[in-house]
């Protein structure tokens, strides 16, 4: 099945690629089908609304089923701040260390104790037909005091899960316990559910 993936991220195709292609799914960039969703406007107040939008201005630009991800990181010390607002916490042309320095230097006097942090990931899957799946993983961790590792994206460097950052594990390892890898998951499960239940051929 041809599925456009609803995103003008390279890592982020590439991680939903990598765990949606066991399921059959021929994943496509807006590129890869000639459309552009920079005019989009992700307007909504939650992860799973901004996914919803940007799936469903994909469905309908192309007529295929569309998935969207929305995802961030919520730092308890900042109130779940950058929330969703995390790709643009430090302005619109800030680099990935721009916003990573940023949240450490909000947390520069925060204790281990204090540091609590979660992703969220909220993925939708809108079907041409209006028909619509959509989750919600996440995974907990804390802040780190200083970035570690170059793996990964975003602010995967200090962000740590078992006292180990994102940065510094493989894609295999991130995908185990993720908060994308959690929400593609029950995603997974669903679309299943969802082919057989329609008679849709994988």
């Amino acid at each position: 099945m041809k599925f456009i993936i609803a995103t003008n991220n390279a890592q982020k195709l590439k991680e939903l690629e990598r765990i949606l292609s066991p399921l059959g799914i021929n994943a496509v960039s807006p590129k890869q089908e000639g459309i552009s969703l920079d005019d989009v406007d992700e307007n909504g107040a939650t992860f799973k609304e901004n996914s919803y939008i940007k799936a469903k201005a994909a469905c309908e630009k192309t007529g295929l089923p569309a998935i969207a991800d929305d995802s961030g990181i919520c730092v308890d010390a900042l109130d779940g701040a950058p929330g969703i607002f995390s790709a643009r916490f430090a302005g619109d042309e800030a680099t990935d260390e721009d916003k990573n320095n940023l949240i450490l230097e909000k947390l520069k006097s925060v204790p281990e104790e204090k540091r609590g942090a979660h992703y969220t990931c909220a993925v939708t899957c809108v079907f041409p037909s209006g028909d619509e799946i959509q989750v919600e993983g996440y995974c907990y961790g804390k802040i780190a005091y200083e970035p570690d590792g170059d793996g990964g994206f975003g602010y995967d460097p200090i962000f740590l899960y078992n006292g180990v950052s994102f940065g510094q594990v493989s894609a295999e390892e991130k995908d185990k316990v993720s908060h994308r890898g959690n929400a593609l998951r029950m995603f997974k499960a669903e679309l299943l559910r969802y082919l057989e239940e329609n008679n849709v051929n994988k």
